[in-house]
């Protein structure tokens, strides 16, 4: 039976991420899928984390550790000079929710070229499994479940058929996408309780230093997260230009090329 979909082209790149969008917003429900979908949620906090503490590293300030606690909740801390302007630590706070959405946007975009899909996933493992040396700090969480996780990938982007390969990057591309749902009512929240201490929220953390109400700042940074991932959905589900083809001689019908060679003129 032929497929009506035609393999590579915009169809099926929407297609597959439909279906990616769907098991991360099903898979919750499905038997059992709490307990499948929890070191995907400890990924999503890692992605957190991670983005502040390369927020830190970024504005010239010091990434220190971080941890990842039972209930998917997590922590960064970040040496941050005295002098360091309020920009500078707003932009560390901002970096939190933004860090999901910039690492699902670069998955997408890496998982509309056949080249980049392997490499994306052994770079998506390497990282984390750099990190919890270098980062995760007191966190039984993050010292077994973030080890797991990047094994499991570094296992699929050996071993997997290139198609599944795909898929995972699509999957956890939509995953950090859509993160900024999930962290829709921290976001519009001013504090948070954290590791059993109540603490200001990165949208809260903003304002005390930006003066704008914390909910002023969720909006924006939701608005920014969506220009991203709307970008790198449309680039990603481009159609790519294909050369042109000629006809296809018949089967009985040979075929001569001249060519010049001057030299044995």
């Amino acid at each position: 039976m032929r497929s009506i979909v035609e393999p590579g082209s915009q169809a099926e790149q929407v297609g597959r991420l439909l279906v990616a969008v769907f098991v991360v917003i099903a898979l919750p429900s499905l038997p059992l899928g709490n307990y499948i979908a929890y070191p995907f949620s400890i990924l999503t906090t890692w992605f957190h984390e991670m983005g502040h503490g390369m927020a830190a590293l970024v504005t010239g300030q010091h990434f220190e550790q971080l941890s990842i606690y039972a209930d998917g909740s997590g922590v960064a801390d970040s040496a941050v000079a005295s002098d360091a302007s309020v920009f500078t630590r707003a932009a560390i706070a901002a970096g939190g929710p933004l860090g999901p959405v910039l690492a699902g946007a670069a998955l997408i975009l890496a998982s509309s070229r056949e080249r980049l899909w392997r490499p994306a996933l052994w770079l998506t493992a390497g990282a984390i499994a750099v990190s919890v040396v270098l980062y995760v700090r007191a966190s039984p969480v993050g010292f077994t479940v973030l080890p797991l996780v990047a094994a499991g990938l570094g296992l699929i982007a050996w071993k997997a058929p290139a198609g599944a390969v795909r898929f995972m990057l699509q999957f956890l591309g939509m995953l950090g996408a859509l993160s900024m749902l999930r962290d829709f009512n921290y976001l519009f929240s001013e504090e948070a309780v954290i590791g059993g201490n109540r603490i200001l929220s990165d949208t809260g953390q903003i304002e005390s230093l930006l003066w704008l109400p914390h909910w002023v700042w969720a909006i924006v940074i939701l608005t920014v997260s969506a220009v991203i991932i709307g970008a790198s959905l449309k680039f990603a589900l481009a159609e790519k230009p294909q050369l042109p083809r000629g006809p296809k001689p018949p089967a009985n019908v040979l075929q001569f090329k001249r060519t010049n060679d001057t030299s044995r003129r």
